[in-house]
């Protein structure tokens, strides 16, 4: 043993150094190193580049409520495993390890608060949690928060963000296309609105079903929506894709969704959206 061991083994407590990947943040978009701090404070932005980062409930809740103030849906109890799936992996492992590294149940979270004094329930897809995947867990949740916006005579918001249906649950994570699609009627029955906004990227089953459905339909810059992959597509037609094709932007310019609006304007933009979609609740 030499004298350096023997100095650092007789040391008690040796802080841990914080790292690079604590301190600093790689933007996607230009690839400057931005301060994490300062990119979280700046609601996940790049503020070189302007480039939207992905963000889980637990930020989408504080930065759209009023004083950070909201109430949790419970969330809903379903079969984790219906076809005891395995690939590579055990479903059932995949989940708890989603589980450990997101701390969500699963890729969908509502809550019930208020924006500008307007009651709203609001649910966001996270995918962070198995890329976002509609599963049976998701198409209950979606439902869940419907009816909760029913009871509560509110507008319901979601934030989309998926790679498509959960291929583990097969053809009951299908299901749950036609079945958030009834709800979604119930929710026009009752003559509130449903409003989306689509977030980088929202692709597959879920842009085949709830998350075109909007009665507005708003994304974020830059964000990836649409069905199959530009590669599948380009494959099948044998052509070469547009610049920006299944961007926000090109969607906007060709009137599949109505407005983009940066994530610092959402809070305003969705205020005003209830306020004109609830005029009645607002004059009372």
């Amino acid at each position: 043993m030499n004298w350096v061991t023997r100095v650092r083994n007789a040391i008690p407590f040796i802080a841990k150094r914080e790292t690079a990947e604590t301190l600093w943040h790689k933007c996607k978009g230009c690839q400057a190193m931005i301060f994490l701090k300062e990119f979280e404070e700046n609601q996940s932005v790049c503020p070189k580049c302007d480039h939207h980062g992905r963000i889980g409930p637990a930020a989408r809740f504080d930065a759209l409520f009023d004083d950070e103030s909201y109430d949790i849906l419970k969330p809903p109890v379903v079969d984790e495993d219906p076809l005891k799936f395995k690939d590579t992996k055990k479903y059932v492992d995949r989940i708890k390890a989603a589980r450990l590294a997101t701390g969500e149940t699963d890729a969908m979270k509502s809550a019930r608060g208020e924006i500008n004094g307007q009651t709203v329930v609001v649910s966001v897809q996270d995918f962070a949690f198995m890329g976002g995947s509609m599963g049976m867990a998701v198409g209950e949740a979606f439902i869940d928060a419907v009816k909760a916006a029913i009871r509560a005579k509110c507008p319901y918001i979601i934030f989309t963000a998926a790679g498509g249906a959960r291929m583990q649950e097969g053809i009951l994570s299908l299901m749950q296309m036609p079945r958030s699609t009834v709800a979604i009627q119930m929710l026009h029955d009752a003559g509130l609105p449903y409003i989306v906004v689509l977030t980088d990227p929202t692709t597959g089953g879920v842009t085949a079903s709830y998350a075109m459905l909007g009665d507005v339909q708003i994304a974020e810059p830059g964000a990836l929506i649409g069905f199959a992959g530009q590669r599948v597509i380009e494959q099948t037609i044998r052509e070469k894709l547009p610049e920006g094709f299944q961007r926000a932007e090109y969607l906007l310019e060709h009137g599949m969704i109505d407005m983009v609006t940066h994530r610092h304007d959402l809070r305003g933009v969705l205020s005003q959206l209830v306020g004109y979609l609830t005029p009645e609740k607002k004059a009372a």
